[in-house]
Parts: C-alpha cells; sequence; structure tokens
C-alpha cells in the first residue's frame, strides 16, 4: 500500500512527513476515486474463522472488542432484508484511547476503531479505519502520535491475518 495524503491541505497539522494514511489505488484516491479512510485484507477462509482470528489479532494488539454490531442480524429483524454476514466490531486499546480523549474529549466521537469483518463469497474481507482519520477530521496536531501508534497497530493485527490487501 502506498503512503499518500489524506484529504487534507498544506500547513494542515496532518500534513507533514509521517502524517500520511495507507491507501490501495493510485496516489491520493482510492480504487474508487474517493480518497481513503481504511485498510483492508481478503481473506481464504471463511466468515466464523475470520471473526475468531480477527479478535486474536486484534488481542495481540493491545485492543478488547467493546462493541458488536451483527449487520446481518439486524437489517433482517428489522427490515426483513437478507446480506451477507456482516460484522462491525469496536476495537479498543485503553491506554491509547486515554491518551487520545487527554487531547481533545470529543474524541470520544471517533471512538472506538471500528473493524468490519464480511463474507464475501466463499472468502472473508477484514477492514478496518484508519486513524488519521481522526487527525485530519479534527485538526488536532496533538492526536497525530495517537493516530500513528494506533495505525501501527491495527496494520499489525491485519498484517498478522496474512491474506491479500483490498482496495475500497
Amino acid at each position: 500500500m502506498a503512503y499518500v495524503m489524506a484529504r487534507i491541505g498544506k500547513g494542515h497539522p496532518a500534513s507533514s512527513p509521517g502524517r500520511r494514511a495507507r491507501v490501495a489505488g493510485r496516489p491520493g484516491m482510492g480504487l474508487h476515486g474517493r480518497m481513503g479512510y481504511g485498510n483492508g485484507i481478503r481473506l481464504d477462509t471463511d466468515f466464523e474463522d475470520a471473526v475468531a482470528r480477527v479478535r486474536a489479532a486484534l488481542q495481540e494488539q493491545g485492543f478488547g472488542v467493546l462493541t458488536e454490531i451483527d449487520v446481518r442480524a439486524t437489517l433482517k429483524e428489522k427490515l426483513g432484508e437478507d446480506m451477507e454476514p456482516f460484522l462491525i466490531l469496536g476495537a479498543c486499546n485503553p491506554a491509547l484511547a486515554h491518551r487520545a480523549l487527554d487531547v481533545d474529549r470529543r474524541i470520544g466521537l471517533l471512538l472506538p476503531c471500528n473493524v468490519v469483518v464480511r463474507a464475501e463469497g466463499a472468502a472473508a474481507v477484514v477492514e478496518a479505519l484508519d486513524p488519521q482519520i481522526m487527525v485530519g477530521l479534527t485538526g488536532q496536531a496533538g492526536l497525530a502520535p495517537v493516530a500513528d501508534e494506533a495505525g501501527a497497530r491495527l496494520g499489525a493485527a491485519l498484517a498478522a491475518l496474512g491474506g491479500e490487501p483490498v482496495g475500497e
């Protein structure tokens, strides 16, 4: 994956070297002409195995799962709609969350880090929100080191799973 500038302007606290968002596709853009906001991989395994592996990989990087949203079950129950298995895990590294909240209490609006596990045919796709989005959205330069570490830890969790990178 290339390191490219996220949707931020020159002079913005997140525009300095080392404050790059990882996205697939053309420099600065995702595969579908949009700015990247997450990273993902495709695993040659079923959904249930992928969920178990993701939980273990997150735990290895110091993240606990605080929330779990079963999108498939919710849409079936509320709307009668069918879709592939789709789970949103709210992953939190307490030390990183504490550091981020010390910079800006309103950052709680963007916590925890969302990690999606979804079925795609016989495979599973795992995607994590790029924590640099917090820096770009808030303009809080003090969040950059926290986002850097969170991004490195989420990236390590994805890397530990193996698989092939996917774009947006």
